[in-house]
């Protein structure tokens, strides 16, 4: 006998394993449309979609299901700006010197540097936190486990259901990041893991070769 409370496992409907794999395949393929994008336009993208994205992000797996994340959601021009003006001063540090050379060799392709403007033309910034303490209730102060994990998860769900919607989006991790807890107003023992940035590609935008590589099957899997 179950010495928690439960209910039977509610099942999916049945499908015949074609109908699966065509389905997988239908999802792998929209995930392939998605690309890092660095020019953004400011065409609105309404608030209704940003809010069923973080609640599919919201479904994620996670350690003791505490739910360790916190999306701080953006769309005031003024918190965009500040944003803007503290990523880009660690970001010009990070290109002056406190990267490696090995670092930059591997960003080059990219064509990356410290000007950040996506960060003030795009409607939506959503700033993923992880939360150390918590737990499922709003008044819980309890230990979070594999956080960065859970978090992770999370960010890759919200990814995965914007680009369902159609909406393009970038993660940007300025090093530290700590000034976002400030801006967003969030507590000091909540740890900042990336901004997605959410709306639409300008319509010069651009889409650097390199990026387009991903590694087949072959790399990425093996079977044992």
């Amino acid at each position: 006998m179950l010495d928690h409370p439960a209910q039977p496992w509610p099942g999916l409907p049945a499908i015949a394993d074609d109908e699966r794999l065509a389905r997988t395949q239908a999802f792998r393929d929209h995930l392939l449309t998605r690309r890092s994008c660095r020019y953004f336009s400011d065409a609105p993208v309404p608030r209704a979609i940003i809010e069923a994205a973080i609640e599919a992000a919201g479904t994620a797996p996670s350690g003791a299901n505490h739910q360790p994340w916190h999306f701080a959601v953006i769309e005031s021009p003024d918190l965009k700006a500040q944003i803007r003006v503290a990523a880009e001063e660690e970001e010009r540090a990070f290109y002056n010197g406190k990267a490696g050379p090995e670092w930059l060799d591997a960003l080059g392709p990219l064509g990356t540097d410290p000007d950040k403007p996506f960060l003030e033309s795009a409607p939506w910034l959503i700033v993923a936190f992880a939360q150390r303490r918590g737990g499922i209730e709003p008044s819980d102060d309890k230990q979070n486990y594999y956080v960065n994990e859970s978090v992770g998860i999370a960010c890759g769900f919200l990814l995965a259901a914007l680009t369902a919607a159609n909406i393009t989006t970038l993660t940007h991790t300025p090093n530290p990041m700590r000034f976002l807890n400030r801006v967003c107003k969030r507590p000091a023992s909540e740890k900042p893991v990336m901004i997605i940035v959410a709306g639409h590609a300008a319509p010069d935008a651009t889409v650097p070769l390199h990026a387009l590589r991903k590694k087949p099957l072959t790399q990425i899997a093996s079977w044992l």
